[in-house]
């Protein structure tokens, strides 16, 4: 058996996101079905994040294994984009990897980003691709917020209820926050995430940076560990699994 990781790139609208459901068109099966197609057997792809439903994809890790050595990887790639590109996914890369290699488990760091447009007109080119928010953020609160998060918490209140990691407990590594001609760019990285964590962050820094809580009271609502406080999470459109770090 030999093993492959492959990079993807995938504009989420489309999906109910990465992993495949009882109901809905997922990522993971979309690509599964085209690689046992072109490699005439089962395969099963191991991802390094479940992306959620609508959210987007830079640099999707996952990896296969497969009976025979592939050939030639540049055919590979072009032959699966032949069929995938037509529905929004592409495969960046194919590389071969030792058995010890796991998509998920050998992961030392995620990097999300989430954007943000922050200018009073509609976005037409970037329209479900980022988060259009009308009222002026002060860039300087967002910043001393997202100061807030990094470092090991419970991030309870910034939990989805249906998430099942064991622990609330995860370390940010760094958060870092940049404004171009009214785009907002929040990169966040950390070696795992709770499931709505990155989204539940950016809710609790917009109500801070329109001002709609001070400082404090972001403090109060991220230390109660309650999820009823926390603000509205972002939507789904402006987050990106940018890449997975090894």
């Amino acid at each position: 058996m030999y093993r492959y990781q492959i990079l993807i790139e995938y504009v989420g609208t489309p999906f109910i996101g990465w992993q495949i459901q009882k109901k809905g068109k997922s990522v993971q099966k979309i690509i599964q079905s085209t690689l046992s197609k072109l490699l005439k057997q089962k395969i099963i792809l191991f991802s390094a994040g479940r992306t959620d439903r609508e959210v987007h994809a830079n640099g999707q890790s996952a990896h296969f294994d497969v009976e025979n050595k592939i050939q030639n990887i540049d055919k590979m790639i072009k032959s699966l984009n032949f069929f995938l590109n037509p529905k929004k996914i592409s495969i960046i890369n194919i590389i071969k990897r030792n058995k010890n290699f796991h998509a998920r488990y050998s992961a030392k760091e995620r990097v999300y980003k989430y954007f943000i447009i922050n200018r009073l007109a509609t976005p037409v080119i970037e329209n479900e691709r980022a988060w259009h928010i009308r009222k002026k953020l002060d860039i300087k609160l967002l910043k001393e917020g997202a100061k807030k998060f990094e470092g090991t918490h419970d991030f309870s209140t910034m939990r989805a209820t249906n998430c099942y990691a064991k622990s609330p407990i995860k370390k940010i590594n760094k958060i870092t926050i940049k404004e171009i001609n009214k785009k907002i760019e929040i990169e966040f990285r950390s070696k795992s995430f709770l499931r709505n964590q990155v989204r539940s962050m950016v809710g609790c820094l917009k109500y801070l940076a329109e001002k709609k809580w001070d400082i404090k009271k972001f403090e109060n609502v991220f230390k109660s560990k309650k999820r009823k406080n926390c603000a509205p999470p972002a939507p789904a459109c402006g987050l990106y699994l940018e890449k997975i770090i090894y």
